[in-house]
């Protein structure tokens, strides 16, 4: 279970972590989105800086336990809070792009709870 763990949590933080860069760097991809939303420009820095915080907290779990579950509950409530964003803009069709980061973070939270 532990094997599972690792890998799990590895590929998620390269996920969020590559998801933090990609707003840090203002790819069109991801803020197009956060503009139609309606989420505020001075946000976007502190978005980011959450997402890595997260992404480091992951990999920092693997020899410190704690770490990675309260990293693992942050970036839940962070891609949850995401999914409602998306849903009060009334984009339904973009609820499966928070999902995609949302889901693997829920699987490395309960695999880090598991191990």
């Amino acid at each position: 279970m532990f094997t599972a763990y690792v890998i799990v949590a590895i590929l998620t933080a390269a996920w969020v972590g590559f998801s933090a860069v990609s707003v840090f760097i203002r790819a069109s991809w991801v803020v197009g989105p956060l503009a139609d939303y309606g989420v505020p420009r001075k946000w976007w820095p502190w978005l980011g800086a959450a997402k890595a915080a997260g992404a480091a907290g992951l990999l920092v779990g693997l020899f410190v336990p704690v770490i990675g579950v309260l990293a693992g509950i942050g970036l839940v409530a962070y891609f949850t809070g995401a999914v409602i964003t998306v849903i009060r803009a009334r984009s339904y069709a973009h609820i499966p792009f928070p999902l995609l980061y949302l889901s693997p973070v829920a699987a490395s939270l309960v695999l880090g709870f598991m191990t």
